[in-house]
């Protein structure tokens, strides 16, 4: 599947509702940017700590796809958040997965999502279960 391809796919879903917007995806990475629009932040106007979780979910997800052999589909069964800093509303940020471990069953990916700055907001670790 190439970049547009998966961009598409996720458009009617809720990546597609929050933004998301692939910039690079391979086997191994994935990188997305995310505009921190008002409706998915915190009362404070800064990114709401599930945005960043579904953000990074997408990413994982999308590398996990890229992945699977034909004929399989993915679900996530394990999710860890990290929060670190605050991305303000009006900004956008980056998001990037890396694989840590791509299996038969499983795959784990490790999400890094950083402000306009470069600035660490969030470190997201999550385990892809491959289905049949």
């Amino acid at each position: 599947m190439n970049l547009a391809a998966i961009q598409q796919l996720l458009e009617p879903l809720f990546p597609g509702l929050m933004g998301v917007t692939l910039t690079e995806a391979t086997p191994e990475r994935v990188v997305a940017t995310l505009r921190v629009q008002p409706q998915l932040c915190t009362a404070g106007g800064i990114l709401h700590g599930g945005a960043h979780m579904a953000f990074a979910d997408t990413l994982g997800a999308v590398g996990t796809l890229l992945n699977l052999p034909h004929g399989k589909r993915t679900t996530t069964t394990d999710s860890s958040t990290k929060f670190i800093g605050g991305a303000a509303v009006n900004t956008t940020v980056t998001g990037e997965s890396v694989a840590l471990h791509r299996g038969r069953t499983t795959m784990v990916w490790q999400t890094s999502i950083r402000n306009e700055q470069g600035k660490l907001c969030s470190v997201v670790t999550q385990t892809q279960l491959v289905l049949d």
